[in-house]
């Protein structure tokens, strides 16, 4: 087989049209318990914590737009404080005691998985 079996050939030329189709999934959900205050200033997160109880939950989903839908849940599971939502990576960060991040990342993996189909992966922690 010759790679000219493959997309469009015109005028010698060949034209390959890729595309990705994410699934509905969760890449990355980990958080980091009485993270380094470095971290939360190299991250424009909230510098007046208490770091020895804090946390950073960090969630990282497809389609991307689910990003918001998760800061929604996280915000009405418990008492965290919502860092950076990028609806255009799926990137999610929120910040909270560890109890609180801890039970807003098992709410939002727990809604994505049972209520919209998605895949999801284990929690990681630091």
């Amino acid at each position: 087989m010759d790679l000219m079996d493959f997309g469009t050939v015109q005028e010698g030329k060949m034209r390959l049209v890729q595309e990705m189709v994410p699934g509905k999934q969760v890449t990355l959900a980990h958080i980091i318990a009485s993270p380094d205050e470095i971290i939360y200033q190299k991250l424009g997160l909230n510098p007046n914590v208490d770091y020895q109880q804090a946390a950073i939950g960090i969630l990282s989903m497809t389609p991307s737009e689910i990003s918001v839908i998760a800061g929604d849940i996280a915000i009405k599971t418990s008492k965290v404080e919502m860092g950076f939502i990028d609806r255009f990576s799926g990137t999610l960060i929120f910040t909270g005691r560890i109890s609180n991040v801890q039970a807003a990342v098992s709410s939002i993996l727990t809604y994505l998985k049972n209520h919209l189909g998605f895949t999801i992966c284990e929690i990681t922690r630091t």
